[in-house]
């Protein structure tokens, strides 16, 4: 069974820091890209960052670029989002999601999400 669990959500201040973690089941990341989205209440999904099977390309969205950072290991089928600077407006629900095919196409399978809270 596929499955993916995220972890490392929490309440933090504004500045601070937290890292997610999406730990895979059920298949190995050697054969997909990895996707962290995240949505805000009242809002749409949005992409964050996504990691490609190999490892070797990473993508963010442009509110996170020097902020986030997207890193896999593979032995432990896991991939991180370190989250720093953190502002009010990164407040979300932080889902990962699985690729088959890169982190263009469509995203297979989704994890249930942790909540991210970043107090003024």
């Amino acid at each position: 069974e596929v499955q993916l669990v995220e972890s490392g959500g929490g309440l933090v201040q504004a500045g601070g820091s937290l890292r997610l973690s999406c730990a895979a089941s059920g298949f190995t990341l050697d054969d997909y890209a990895i996707g962290w989205f995240r949505q805000a209440p009242g809002k749409e999904r949005e992409g964050v960052s996504c990691i490609s099977s190999s490892g070797a390309s990473t993508y963010y969205a442009d509110s996170e670029k020097g902020r986030f950072t997207i890193s896999s290991d593979n032995a432990e089928n896991t991939v991180y989002l370190q989250m720093n600077s953190l502002k009010p407006e990164d407040t979300a629900v932080y889902s990962c999601a699985a690729s088959a095919y890169g982190c263009y196409a469509a995203f297979e399978y989704w994890g249930q999400g942790t909540q991210v809270t970043v107090s003024s």
